[in-house]
């Protein structure tokens, strides 16, 4: 056995996987062979759900049938909800997420089915939950009356209907679709991983995708894009943007939205979102943001793009989050709302061959030792 230590099990190969592929030093995403800019020119969450699932692309009428029992899945039991209004107010919302969705799994029967069969059923009741979970506890902590689910509307304009409380305009759940689509799965990110490590054990999906929330909500996966918005409220303007980032690099220290574990290059999925962003900004008269961003982004590719730093998907999406008018307080659980597709798909297609992920430690405590009765302990 090896005694090489992988620090954050970089570059351990631990399965084999035909639904994301990501080339870091060149910036290429792609899921089942397509770029993640054909998906989200031209695709839907629930296409892109569908493929992840299945490992291939639908077929109109299989869309149909797939986007059909999305929809009538959105709702969640009375029960939860009432659960949901009652949480303190100020918890963090990936604190009353992950509680949710494990408590979710008291209202199921069949909860602790793990055959493939029953991991796609609850997997994809659960993409289609989260949405209703995560817009009630938005609108609970602001003290105002959870909206139901329609069934009329596309999944992301569905989630910002019950969100804000009035329907969005086509173009705002179009620019929220696609936030999604960017968002849905990503390799064998942290939250990924644990997921599959809890489903490994042979427990119930409830308890990956709960396993999966907890890992999300860590600053170093989740959360980013949050740093991002607080980074340019600091900044202020466009003037200071080239002397904040100066002496930010100038002292060594982080930058938030910019830098990524696998990306040596730009993250595809921010470019694209750099497009929506300065389009959506320009429109609704936040461009300060944006043109802070752009400026931030000059600086540090001129700096630092020889050492293969750019800015990743943080570093847009939460500009694109705040003109749709979600709170900051709640990127992070988006992005489960996104990646929960990912993390069912990934969970099903490590199971279908399931071994049970146990990695192991190199020992360096002392050894060779006695007893010591407790008397003659100092």
């Amino acid at each position: 056995m090896t005694t090489t230590i992988a620090k954050g099990l970089e570059g351990v190969l631990f399965t084999e996987t035909k639904l994301t592929f990501i080339n870091g030093s060149e910036g290429i995403l792609t899921h089942l062979g397509i770029p993640i800019q054909e998906w989200a020119e031209k695709s839907t969450f629930e296409e892109l759900s569908f493929a992840l699932l299945h490992g291939r692309l639908p077929g109109a009428d299989e869309l149909a049938r797939f986007d059909a029992e999305l929809r009538a899945n959105r709702e969640v039991p009375a029960e939860l909800l009432s659960v949901i209004a009652a949480y303190p107010k100020g918890v963090h919302p990936m604190q009353a997420l992950r509680t949710a969705v494990s408590h979710l799994s008291l209202f199921d029967a069949e909860a602790e089915d793990t055959a493939a069969e029953d991991r796609y059923r609850i997997g994809v009741r659960m993409i289609a939950q989260f949405s209703t979970i995560i817009a009630a506890i938005a609108r609970a902590q602001d003290g105002q009356e959870i909206v139901a689910p329609r069934a009329d509307l596309t999944h992301a304009g569905n989630f910002l209907y019950m969100l804000k409380g009035s329907e969005p305009t086509a173009e705002e759940a179009r620019l929220f679709d696609i936030a999604l689509i960017l968002h849905a799965d990503h390799g064998m990110n942290a939250s990924t991983f644990t997921a599959i490590a809890t489903a490994s054990t042979l427990s119930d999906m409830y308890s990956a995708m709960t396993s999966a929330i907890g890992a999300l909500k860590g600053p170093l996966h989740g959360g980013a894009n949050e740093a991002v918005m607080d980074m340019l409220d600091e900044i202020g303007s466009v003037e200071n943007a080239v002397p904040y980032i100066s002496e930010k690099l100038d002292h060594k220290e982080k930058i938030m939205g910019v830098g990524h574990r696998v990306y040596k290059f730009f993250d595809p999925r921010s470019r694209v979102l750099r497009d929506y962003a300065a389009h959506v900004s320009e429109k609704q008269g936040k461009s300060h943001y944006y043109q802070i961003l752009e400026t931030i982004e000059k600086e540090i590719v001129d700096r630092l793009g020889s050492k293969g730093i750019y800015p990743n998907v943080d570093f847009y999406s939460g500009v694109v989050y705040s003109d749709l008018g979600i709170k900051k307080s709640f990127f992070t659980p988006i992005f489960a709302l996104a990646r929960i597709s990912g993390w069912v798909a990934s969970v099903m297609e490590y199971t279908a061959n399931n071994r049970l992920l146990r990695p192991d430690a190199v020992y360096a405590g002392a050894k060779d030792q006695t007893y010591p009765e407790l008397s003659d302990r100092q």
